[in-house]
């Protein structure tokens, strides 16, 4: 039999069997990858009752695939959800040389969603005051910042929903920890610093890798983000190869860890202002949560790998 089929109708030829079959299994692997984002999103949004009926959503659209798969992902709840809120998408434009600013309004119009793109020119202000060479990022975080807030306003925008996801989240709790002596990290819902505007994370239950393969198959018109010229973090680059380190070696590991973030005990950690040790006196009643620390196996070990020693009874 020939590898190639012919189609009866026109005489074309048709796609080798085992092409059709590989096209069903990644349009099959794409729409299981779908559902499960829009599982993840909606989970986080239920967990931290992000969204309420009637909320005006400001989603900050950066042209990274983050921000892409956020709002992409939103659209299609909003279509699904139990109450009704509507989406506005916002973009920067910090008049970076070599902006390509006609992508996102193409994109955005051909969506069909609401949009408005603010016009600031923060680069001058940053290029101005940070000396050749230094890191800029900090300064353009912070004049962004305020820069949104004020938008969000103008808007009438409830909340503001952020593309950072989990991978995001716990790369800043180990820079916190390693570089700010800080147990901190991203939270999935926060007010601003402002006091006046609820911020959202609604992709904070998703990997990097999903967010970047969506994107991919989405096909989004990505903006890179090294417009500007800045330095990269290079510590924060440093935790991401930490992660991907461990995550090739201990699968699990970094679930575990983004898992313990939800999972805290301050009775046994040393924070002061969050656990009144000071005041601790035995009353003679009884805790089984109290001393497990001393003698709890948090997870079983095995002791049969190699170059492992058995530990010793005492």
């Amino acid at each position: 039999m020939n590898a190639v089929i012919e189609n009866l109708n026109d005489g074309a030829p048709a796609a080798p069997v085992a092409s059709v079959k590989s096209m069903e299994k990644t349009a099959l692997e794409n729409n299981k990858l779908h559902k499960r984002l829009c599982r993840l999103v909606g989970q986080a949004i239920g967990d931290f009752n992000m969204i309420e009926d009637g909320d005006k959503v400001m989603v900050c659209l950066s042209g990274g695939k983050d921000s892409y798969a956020l709002l992409d992902i939103l659209m299609t709840l909003r279509e699904r959800a139990p109450i009704d809120f509507e989406i506005i998408a916002v973009n920067l434009d910090q008049k970076q040389p070599n902006f390509p600013d006609h992508i996102l309004p193409a994109y955005l119009t051909e969506l069909g969603v609401a949009f408005h793109i603010e016009n600031q020119d923060t680069y001058s202000i940053v290029k101005r005051l940070i000396p050749e060479g230094k890191t800029t990022c900090s300064l353009c975080s912070r004049l962004r910042r305020g820069i949104l807030y004020r938008v969000a306003d103008e808007l009438g925008a409830t909340k503001i929903a952020l593309g950072h996801h989990r991978d995001d989240i716990l790369e800043t709790f180990f820079l916190n920890m390693f570089f700010g002596g800080k147990l901190k990290g991203m939270p999935a819902k926060l007010v601003s610093d402002d006091g006046k505007h609820v911020v959202i994370r609604p992709l904070a239950y998703v990997k990097e890798e999903d967010s970047e393969r969506y994107a991919a198959v989405k096909g989004f018109p990505i903006i890179p983000c090294d417009l500007c010229g800045s330095q990269e973090n290079l510590q924060r680059k440093q935790i991401k190869g930490l992660m991907r380190d461990w995550e090739k070696k201990f699968p699990g590991r970094v679930e575990s860890i983004f898992s313990a973030l939800s999972t805290v005990v301050p009775s046994h950690l040393m924070d002061r202002d969050l656990f009144g040790f000071a005041d601790i006196k035995a009353d003679g009643v009884a805790n089984p949560l109290g001393d497990i620390a001393f003698d709890e196996e948090p997870c079983a070990t095995p002791t049969t790998l190699p170059g492992m020693i058995p530990l010793q009874p005492l």
